[in-house]
């Protein structure tokens, strides 16, 4: 069964990315990360078969340009409005324009792979919705909807229970993935660690080798 999958990937304002790291990187360090780590995603899906495309979800120019650049499309219906807004938003669009299936990933999950992106939407022809939870259970790291919009989506604190609880209510029955890549997102100093300890040579590795930002943990390997 062929279907058409989208995939979208939320990107708020660079400028302003990422303040929890704010004890090991300065704000244009963090914006510099934040792109980086968006690159890391795309290149992901762009290296995946099995999509019929690819949309970032923003209002912020330095993405709309990075956007372009790979000709990929750019949908900023309430783009500024939160995550929780933006995905629901894309789903309505994407479902009315006859998507079979809307995959939502954030931008700061650098360690995506195209094998796990396959994984997930490998699933769209059997599951209504499917699911990758962060490493720590609360957030909701990839949602796969088919169709689009079957359920409402709601980020935030416990994202990922939540989400199945919702699923459940409405009488379907979620399927919850195990994707080590997709689950490390990058939020706290020390999820620094994720990307540092990774053999995976992404952008965001080379910006942090570039900032030598390993040297601040002399316990790591060598970089």
């Amino acid at each position: 069964m062929n279907m058409r999958i989208w995939a979208c990937v939320p990107v708020k304002d660079f400028s302003q990315a990422k303040q929890r790291l704010a004890s090991a990187l300065s704000q244009p360090e963090r914006s510099r990360l934040a792109e980086a780590m968006v690159q890391d995603v795309l290149d992901a899906l762009q290296a995946a078969t099995g999509l019929a495309g690819i949309a970032i979800l923003t209002v912020d120019p330095v993405a709309t340009q990075l956007a372009r650049r790979r000709g990929l499309r750019v949908i900023a219906d309430c783009a500024s409005e939160g995550h929780t807004r933006v995905a629901n938003a894309a789903m309505k669009r994407l479902g009315a324009e006859g998507a079979d299936a809307v995959l939502i990933l954030p931008g700061d999950v650098p360690l995506i792979t195209p094998g796990e992106v396959q994984t997930v939407i490998a699933m769209a022809p059997q599951e209504r919705f499917t699911i990758v939870p962060s490493h720590d259970h609360d957030g909701s790291n990839a949602i796969l909807c088919s169709p689009p919009g079957n359920i409402p989506l709601r980020y935030g604190l416990d994202s990922f229970q939540c989400h199945l609880r919702v699923a459940r209510a409405q009488g379907i029955t979620p399927a919850a993935l195990e994707l080590a890549g997709i689950a490390q997102d990058i939020d706290h100093p020390q999820d620094l660690d994720f990307i540092l300890n990774s053999p995976l040579e992404t952008r965001a590795l080379a910006l942090l080798r570039e900032l030598k930002l390993a040297q601040a943990w002399p316990a790591r390997q060598d970089f």
